[in-house]
């Protein structure tokens, strides 16, 4: 946060726009990942200044006493939202519609499940492999699609290898989900 000249009147939620802006960025990078090396470099750029816009603004709404409750909801609305975009981009690359799809219900549910169980235990927790991890995932995805993008000329290769990550990550998605359920229903119940 020091090292970013932002002024002290700017408001937080302009932080958290840019930082969505910047998402919607990473997903036109993500869809195009599969036909041009410089597409996983946005992708990755994308998620990247994504991240740190989302690390900034809180940061900066307390430095400046901007604190608000409208800025908090604002920053939750936007981070499954940015999370979305990314998924149908990255489906789009492998013309797979249906891993979007089902992408798109894993992050939503995973927003709504951590949403209610701090609701319920009046405290916002979240999994060993969070956001954060998530993210990184998501940056090293579009540097290797970059380097097999600018190796593979045909482009045969980014095609599968997108298909595969996007199946993967639906197969992780969904185990860690169930797994979330059952650990967030024992601990409401207790």
């Amino acid at each position: 946060y020091r090292a970013l000249p932002i002024p002290m009147r700017f408001p937080p939620e302009g932080i958290v726009l840019i930082g969505h802006l910047i998402a919607i960025g990473g997903a036109v990078g993500f869809a195009f990942s599969t036909h041009f090396w410089w597409a996983g470099i946005l992708a990755m750029a994308g998620v990247a200044g994504n991240h740190v816009a989302d690390m900034v603004d809180g940061t900066h709404a307390r430095r400046t006493g901007q604190c608000r409750n409208g800025g908090e909801l604002l920053d939750h609305f936007t981070d499954p939202l940015s999370f979305a975009y990314w998924m149908v981009g990255l489906s789009v690359s492998c013309g797979r519609l249906d891993l979007g799809i089902a992408l798109v219900i894993c992050i939503y549910a995973t927003s709504v499940l951590t949403i209610i169980k701090a609701k319920i235990i009046g405290e916002f927790t979240l999994a060993r492999f969070g956001p954060t991890e998530f993210k990184a995932l998501l940056c090293l995805y579009g540097v290797a699609m970059a380097i097999v993008r600018c190796l593979d000329a045909q482009g045969k290769s980014s095609g599968v290898m997108a298909t595969w990550f996007a199946g993967g990550l639906v197969a992780l998605g969904v185990g860690q989900l169930i797994v979330n359920l059952v650990l967030a229903v024992r601990t409401v119940n207790r």
